[in-house]
C-alpha cells in the first residue's frame, strides 16, 4: 500500500464534509492549527476548504481558503482537490447559516479509514452509508442518561 500517505495519492478513503461555524469572517489560526495537527498525525487529508458568509441581506459569498499564505505563516496545509465542494452543495449548506454569520466548509479524507475500506473492498464489501452523530449531541445524550 505504498503511497497511501502521499498527499497527491489518487486512492481515496471515506470523505467527510464538515460545516464549522466561525466566530468571525474567517478561520482563526487556532482552527487551522487544529486541522494541521490532524493532517500531520496522518488522520486527515484536507481535500477542499472554503468559507461561506451569509450577509445580513441573505447574499452568499464563497471564498476558497488559500493555504499557500496562511495568516501568520505558521500553518501549512495543502488542498488536494480544491473546488471539490460544488456551488450547489455550498448553497444548500449556506441555507442553515444565520444572516451575518460565516462558516468554514471542509472536505476531509479520513485517512485512518482508507486501509479498512481497501480491506473491505478486497473482500467484496463496501460501506455505502455512514451517519455521524455530532459530539455535542452525543455529550448531551450521555449527560441526560447520567441524570436519569
Amino acid at each position: 500500500m505504498t503511497g497511501l500517505t502521499d498527499s497527491r495519492s489518487t486512492l481515496f478513503g471515506p470523505v467527510e464534509l464538515n460545516m464549522i461555524t466561525l466566530p468571525g469572517a474567517e478561520p482563526s489560526a487556532a482552527l487551522l492549527e487544529a486541522i494541521a495537527v490532524q493532517v500531520r498525525a496522518g488522520v486527515l487529508r484536507i481535500l477542499d476548504f472554503v468559507v461561506i458568509h451569509k450577509g445580513d441581506d441573505g447574499e452568499i459569498e464563497v471564498t476558497e481558503v488559500d493555504f499557500e499564505a496562511p495568516a501568520g505563516g505558521e500553518v501549512e496545509l495543502e488542498l488536494v482537490l480544491p473546488g471539490l465542494t460544488g456551488d450547489e452543495d455550498l448553497q444548500l449548506l449556506a441555507e442553515d447559516l444565520a444572516p451575518g454569520s460565516s462558516a468554514a466548509v471542509a472536505a476531509f479524507e479520513l485517512l485512518f479509514a482508507r486501509e479498512f475500506t481497501a480491506q473491505l473492498a478486497a473482500d467484496g464489501c463496501a460501506v455505502v452509508t455512514t451517519e455521524r452523530i455530532p459530539a455535542p449531541v452525543v455529550n448531551a445524550l450521555v449527560e441526560m442518561a447520567d441524570e436519569a
